[in-house]
């Protein structure tokens, strides 16, 4: 998976994350915050290992 394809998935679950905390499904969305979270944590420290 390209960097394009994760900045993609992500932005994804983050938009949805916002409309199921508007909806309130607060315990769905949470868990999609931290995904998102967590995931482009690891992107960014996997470019900062290869510079």
């Amino acid at each position: 998976m390209n960097d394009l394809q994760k900045d993609v998935l992500n932005g994804l679950a983050f938009i949805t994350g916002v409309i199921g905390f508007m909806s309130g499904e607060f315990i769905l969305s949470s868990a999609l915050f931290a995904s998102t979270t967590v995931a482009s944590n690891i992107n960014a420290n996997r470019k900062k290992r290869q510079d």
